[in-house]
């Protein structure tokens, strides 16, 4: 199979303007409906969001999402019917600034409580917030709604919360529940996604030779997707030589060598704030990959493909763990932890781990519309190198598509 992806192949990359022939209107009813969906189903007056993930799921809207991912400032609160109250960072250039999307009935400045923002007075300003919060969801749904949904909080907003008399609802189940179908219009923006990480993978690939560092070829998939509208990308797992066992390092200032297997993982956050969740392994230089290096990467394209195999829909997760192929002994301490993950915005549920006796392994069925990644990494404790594998599939009404256009390494076939 060849190494290089060619311009027929990509082109479901658009020239033009980013969001062209995607009905965003209709991605965004279909996403906020979803929401309320979930709130009506669950008896929940609103939803408060933090997570900026999920506020850009709601709402299509997003400002500073990875610096306010650890710097809660801005919220949003769903109401079961009507339209939504953006809360943005409570600075006047950011209000004028705000995206106003048809989901969203006013933007206000949030109420930032956090350490950082107001120290010692944290609690009354929090105090201050949950009133807000508690006079807005009056506002929206009357004075007797109290059953409120929220994604995610520290305990000063929690107990400020109660205090105001709500009965808090876990808000993340019903965002990932939300989450987990894609319409039409999302599954487009997916692939665009993965067209841009298929551009930063084939100038990794092109960039690729013996004297690079791990870093230097790890900023080719940076510099693809935000020159093409992507926003961030969620790790650094880049390694290469004996760096690639065992797994989960992060990309360094190490020179390749030749001969020299290199894996990583995109985890990419790209345009239209889709995530593109595909893992390779590449070959460095012109000496042939040796036998070990040619087995261990057809062991992880077995596993991928076989597992990818068995994917339809109504399929339940247990039997897909009873049915996915049989991790040989050798490498079953190194295994990748879990054989399919849910990807959306980000890495979503369900998660599917390797054994039905795990403690936690949880229940479902897979559904027309769920993304999802087969994982698989091999490699054994104690060796010198492994492989990192991994493919983004839509399950369809009679099977499953692999969604990621990126050729396998021929050289290690």
């Amino acid at each position: 199979m060849q190494n290089h992806i060619t311009a027929g192949q990509l082109g479901h990359v658009i020239s033009g303007a980013v969001d062209e022939g995607i009905n965003l209107d209709s991605l965004r009813r279909y996403r906020y409906a979803r929401v309320q969906d979930q709130l009506r189903a669950n008896d929940c007056a609103a939803v408060l969001l933090n997570d900026p993930i999920n506020i850009r799921y709601a709402t299509d809207t997003r400002n500073m999402s990875v610096w306010l991912l650890h710097n809660p400032g801005r919220y949003c609160l769903v109401p079961a019917v009507g339209k939504a109250i953006l809360f943005d960072y409570p600075n006047r250039n950011c209000l004028t600034n705000a995206p106003r999307t048809s989901e969203i009935a006013e933007v206000r400045f949030a109420t930032a409580y956090g350490y950082q923002y107001v120290a010692e007075h944290a609690d009354p300003v929090c105090r201050q917030w949950a009133a807000e919060i508690c006079a807005t969801v009056a506002e929206l749904m009357g004075p007797d709604a109290n059953r409120l949904a929220i994604d995610r909080a520290d305990l000063e907003g929690v107990d400020a919360l109660r205090a105001q008399g709500f009965e808090l609802v876990e808000g993340q189940r019903l965002l990932e529940a939300a989450r987990s179908i894609k319409s039409a219009e999302e599954i487009e923006c997916m692939r665009r996604s993965l067209a841009v990480a298929d551009i930063g993978m084939q100038r990794m690939r092109d960039a690729l030779r013996p004297g690079l560092t791990e870093v230097q070829l790890w900023a080719e998939l940076h510099h693809a997707n935000i020159a093409h509208g992507g926003e961030w990308i969620e790790t650094r797992l880049l390694s290469s030589g004996t760096r690639t066992n065992p797994w989960f390092q992060e990309a360094s200032a190490r020179v390749i060598n030749d001969g020299d297997l290199v894996s990583f993982d995109t985890d990419m956050v790209g345009p239209f704030g889709y995530c593109s969740d595909v893992s390779r392994t590449f070959h460095c230089g012109n000496t042939a990959p040796t036998s070990e290096q040619r087995s261990l990467y057809a062991l992880a394209v077995e596993q991928v493909e076989f597992n990818c195999a068995l994917l339809k829909p109504g399929l339940g997760f247990r039997e897909f763990i009873e049915r996915s192929w049989p991790i040989p002994a050798r490498f079953n301490d190194q295994n990748y932890g879990c054989i399919a993950h849910g990807v959306g915005m980000v890495d979503e549920w369900p998660g599917i781990g390797c054994d039905t006796k795990e403690p936690t392994q949880m229940d479902g069925v897979f559904a027309p519309g769920m993304t999802v990644c087969i994982e698989s990494y091999i490699g054994e404790v104690g060796g010198t190198q492994g492989v990192k594998m991994e493919q983004q599939v839509l399950i369809t009404e009679t099977g499953y598509e692999v969604l990621s256009l990126f050729p396998l390494e021929s050289g290690l076939r």
